[in-house]
């Protein structure tokens, strides 16, 4: 009987990291769309940007302090990990910044790539990991050989789609993995695009 009730709370563990997982990873994926909007309405969608940073930063702090916002709060509670329950979670903040780093620094067809990469590698990399990846890359805080075989796939078509070129897109791919497997928590959010987006823009230059 003890046996079946710890079971069956591992189970209910699992099933709800997994749904966290999916929450957090559809907010990545929908960061996909953020180049879009880029070109149609530049400057409106960095000030869209930063005011939900703002909103949000606002609401955890509240949240942090027993205020909940409405919504916004909810959804933090539901997509936050296990080691951000009851804490400042910085996911957000580190995605939204990343974005917004990256469409500051690099042309329109290098932002793209960039963000694809945050959106996609990063986003399908965690969440086949979570829910295939059986064989653990040590040192990496729990990265899977799944997970960064998927970031580099994602990340390979998404940056051949913008750029054309197969060399380009390999090798991008790779560097996104690389970054996506070091243990650098929620600060990938920042570096993925960023990185990737600035090699990606020497690389068109080429072209």
């Amino acid at each position: 009987m003890a046996m079946n009730l710890r079971g069956g709370i591992t189970l209910v563990q699992y099933r709800n990291s997994i749904l966290k997982e999916v929450v957090r990873k559809s907010i990545h994926i929908c960061s996909s769309f953020v180049p879009f909007f880029l070109s149609v309405a530049y400057i409106p969608t960095l000030i869209f940007l930063m005011v939900a940073l703002v909103i949000y930063c606002l609401s955890e702090s509240l949240r942090v302090h027993g205020i909940e916002v409405p919504l916004v709060a909810k959804i933090t509670a539901v997509a936050a990990r296990r080691r951000d329950e009851n804490q400042f979670v910085k996911g957000p903040i580190t995605l939204v910044l990343g974005i917004i780093g990256c469409a500051l620094l690099w042309h329109p067809q290098a932002t793209a790539i960039g963000i694809y990469a945050l959106a996609f590698g990063d986003g399908f990399a965690s969440l086949f990991g979570k829910l295939f990846g059986r064989v653990h890359i040590p040192w990496t805080k729990g990265k899977t050989v799944v997970g960064s075989l998927v970031c580099f796939f994602a990340v390979f078509v998404s940056s051949f789609l913008v750029c054309h070129n197969t060399l380009y897109a390999y090798m991008l791919a790779f560097i996104a993995m690389i970054i996506e497997v070091l243990p650098l928590g929620d600060f990938d959010n920042i570096l993925i695009p960023i990185i990737v987006g600035g090699i990606a823009e020497k690389m068109l230059l080429i072209l």
